[in-house]
């Protein structure tokens, strides 16, 4: 009881939330407002449960009209299925909302009119949060799988050209078939300005990886070797490092000699220590 009262305490409102809702308001649509500010509410806890009972240090949860945002405090490096869970326990929330709401039809506070408002509302908002666009889970769920089949770097960066791209493809759709929709354009926003600032910050979040990797225990990760010449950039080793993966690196020189072996540990430390990213390897041996 004490975790979800902590939890609860971490909710904050985003204010794009708050013009939707006080849209709503004036406009006479109390009730719907009231159900989509449960909707997303629920939808945002479910995140935040699973975050919790991963032991993900939660910042707070910031609720937005298409559902919200849970602040971590994580380097990237955490276990791929914990990551999937949590984005997935989000939409779920919607399945049991439905079934709640179809079963509560013709109760005296809850007739087929509001069930119909309802299902509305949650089908919207779980399609939308579904759509392969960042921050929404589609697009943390898309931007995951990039995680696993490329490096850390080279996934920050396709997954927000691909977000980017399908984003545009979205802004076209709606302004064609919702060109004075006033609430979608306030989202679509906020959709813009986050993808600005997750490019400004994609380079912060590649060093917190970096940094965070020194924490990591090695047995319970992926090995992969890697080898690599004896006059290469560490920033370019640096860059084929992959989440949830620990790498070893066989330096040769051009003769294809062995020289040296390196993990990742030692070649992220001496990079740290002594700002080596556009040092070669031989100066690290």
């Amino acid at each position: 009881m004490n975790s979800i009262i902590l939890l609860i305490k971490k909710i904050r409102i985003h204010p794009l939330f708050v013009l939707v809702l006080g849209i709503g308001v004036i406009t006479g649509y109390f009730r719907e407002v009231l159900m989509v500010f449960v909707t997303v509410f629920i939808h945002e806890m479910g995140h935040a449960v699973a975050a919790h009972f991963f032991k993900w240090p939660l910042k707070k949860i910031e609720l937005l009209p298409f559902g919200g945002v849970a602040e971590v405090n994580d380097d990237g490096n955490r276990p791929f299925y914990e990551e999937a869970i949590i984005i997935i326990t989000g939409p779920l929330q919607h399945l049991w909302l439905i079934g709640a709401s179809y079963l509560l039809q013709g109760t005296w506070f809850w007739t087929a009119a509001d069930h119909k408002i309802f299902l509305i509302h949650n089908l919207t908002i779980l399609l939308f949060n579904l759509l392969p666009i960042l921050p929404l889970d589609g697009g943390r769920l898309v931007q995951l799988l990039f995680m696993y089949y490329y490096p850390y770097k080279r996934a920050l960066k396709v997954s927000l050209y691909w977000s980017a791209f399908m984003l545009a493809c979205f802004i076209i759709v709606s302004l064609e078939l919702f060109p004075f929709h006033l609430n979608l354009w306030v989202v679509i926003s906020f959709l813009v300005v986050n993808h600005y600032l997750q490019w400004k910050q994609r380079h912060y979040r590649y060093l917190r990886f970096l940094y965070g990797r020194q924490r990591l225990a090695n047995e319970t990760l992926r090995p992969i070797p890697i080898t690599i010449s004896i006059e290469t950039e560490v920033r370019s080793i640096l860059e084929l490092l992959r989440r949830g993966c620990f790498h070893s690196f066989l330096v040769v020189e051009a003769m294809g000699k062995h020289v040296h072996y390196l993990d990742e540990k030692q070649v992220i430390g001496a990079t740290i220590k002594e700002k080596a990213f556009t040092k070669r390897v031989k100066e690290l041996i």
